[in-house]
């Protein structure tokens, strides 16, 4: 039988992943002397485990060439996609933050604000909730110099610290919502290789202590 494929966000949280995986008793010895390969063999099971970027991994698993993923929730809600999402991992904590120009009042006036953002559809989202009209400007590279150059009224970005914002000029106005990295799996992999796969979740929520 194909082994259960396993896609990771690369990065801290493949990092933080692996680490957990290690502790659960999976041999990812293949993982840690990687290379420039992109897909492993995990040692002691019948599982291979996959390193792609944040979105592809949703993308991998909603599409079913990946039974399981390891991605962050701000990829979650920005993207959205139809799969189970089983476990908050607890690692990769942050939060979705409103950043202003220290000395600006966001909320005053009745103009148009223009905000910069990676999440774009996070980002609109907060703002119909508060039933405001906002202009979204997609940003790729560091959000902060949106603000900075003119671009933008504020930001919607993952913060962790705040020091990048602070040492930029920016402050926080709000938080949007926390984040952390969630185990997400195919709907068709859970009803077709449901044993397999409940074990290796139950392994995961007995190792976070949530099990039931």
């Amino acid at each position: 039988m194909k082994p259960i494929r396993i896609a990771l966000t690369k990065g801290r949280l493949e990092q933080d992943s692996v680490q957990m995986f290690q502790q659960l008793g999976y041999d990812c010895t293949a993982l840690r002397e990687k290379g420039r390969k992109l897909i492993f063999p995990v040692g002691n099971a019948n599982m291979e485990i996959v390193l792609a970027k944040a979105a592809d991994v949703v993308t991998y698993v909603e599409n079913g060439v990946c039974d399981i993923g390891v991605v962050g929730k701000d990829t979650i809600m920005e993207m959205g996609g139809t799969f189970y999402e089983v476990a908050d991992l607890g690692f990769g904590k942050c939060r979705f933050a409103l950043a202003v120009p220290m000395g600006v009042d966001f909320y005053k006036g009745y103009h148009t604000r223009r905000i910069a953002s990676k999440y774009v559809n996070v980002s609109r989202s907060f703002f119909e909730k508060k039933e405001m009209d906002v202009e979204i400007v997609k940003i790729e590279g560091s959000v902060e110099l949106a603000p900075i150059l003119g671009l933008s009224d504020a930001i919607v970005d993952i913060v962790e610290t705040g020091t990048t914002l602070k040492e930029n000029g920016l402050i926080i106005q709000e938080f949007l919502g926390e984040i952390s990295a969630r185990l997400i799996v195919n709907i068709a992999s859970l009803k077709l290789r449901k044993e397999e796969i409940d074990t290796f979740i139950s392994k995961i929520e007995h190792y976070l202590g949530t099990e039931v």
